[in-house]
């Protein structure tokens, strides 16, 4: 009796692992991420990344420096210094304060939300119908997605660059902090809807969470004679998020009752 009960356990564990499987499927089926860059009415130029490169000089002062420091424009700012001590300046000294800055910014969190804001819904009412129906996505108006910072923090730009920079590392998808879906944009899948049923489809921008901690302090530029030195004073911490469209892309769910 033992083997035959153990027998009838094993054969219902077998019976619903299919289940659980196609369970994971559907989950994933429903967050699959559709490109409508060439079927969008808005043609939204993708951003190319631009990467700041260290001059020399910049190379070697940010290598005596013990901050990380990776603010694009805080190292375009270095490379554009004029400020060169004379070689023959014997007991010079001088600090120059080139201001409060973000430093660096460290991920912690990279995550997708799929539906993060809902953009269309196109509803088809086929209760009275008497055969089955399909509905499109067929998108009713333009609608713009921002991203955002998760805390309130000065220099809002320069930090959002920065993570934006660390996302894109983290994911292959066109990340930008605004993403533009077109009026009439749609597509030829189509779904179906049931007799005596209405068909809910909706359309959803999804973005990256990225969460993290941004390094902030004064910089200023040190001269000691023929010597120039980086030093960072002041040094914060601050934790700090952003929400970053993917640009172009649309997730859907659709639903009958």
């Amino acid at each position: 009796m033992e083997k035959l009960g153990l027998s009838a356990i094993l054969c219902l564990m077998m019976l619903t692992i299919p289940l659980l499987v196609e369970s994971k499927e559907e989950e994933q089926a429903d967050h699959d991420l559709v490109s409508i860059e060439n079927e969008n009415t808005y043609k939204q130029v993708s951003e190319e990344e631009t990467m700041i490169e260290p001059s020399k000089l910049v190379k070697e002062l940010l290598e005596d420096v013990n901050v990380k420091i990776d603010n694009p424009l805080l190292i375009k700012s270095l490379n554009e210094s004029t400020i060169k001590p004379s070689p023959f300046a014997f007991g010079y000294r001088a600090n120059v304060f080139l201001g409060h800055w973000p430093l660096s910014y460290q991920s912690e969190l990279s995550e997708v939300n799929w539906d993060f804001q809902t953009v269309n819904t196109n509803e088809l009412n086929n209760v009275k119908g008497e055969k089955n129906q399909e509905i499109y996505y067929y998108q009713i108006e333009e609608k713009h997605v921002e991203g955002a910072l998760t805390a309130k923090i000065d220099q809002t730009d320069q930090i959002k660059q920065m993570i934006l920079q660390k996302a894109r590392s983290q994911h292959e998808y066109p990340l930008t902090f605004h993403a533009v879906v077109g009026k009439e944009t749609k597509l030829s899948k189509t779904y179906t809807v049931p007799t005596s049923k209405t068909g809910i489809l909706k359309a959803n921008i999804p973005v990256v969470k990225d969460t993290g901690q941004v390094t902030l302090g004064e910089v200023y530029l040190e001269l000691k004679g023929s010597k120039k030195n980086l030093v960072i004073k002041n040094v914060t911490k601050q934790e700090v998020g952003a929400f970053i469209p993917i640009a172009n892309h649309l997730t859907f769910t659709f639903e009958t009752k």
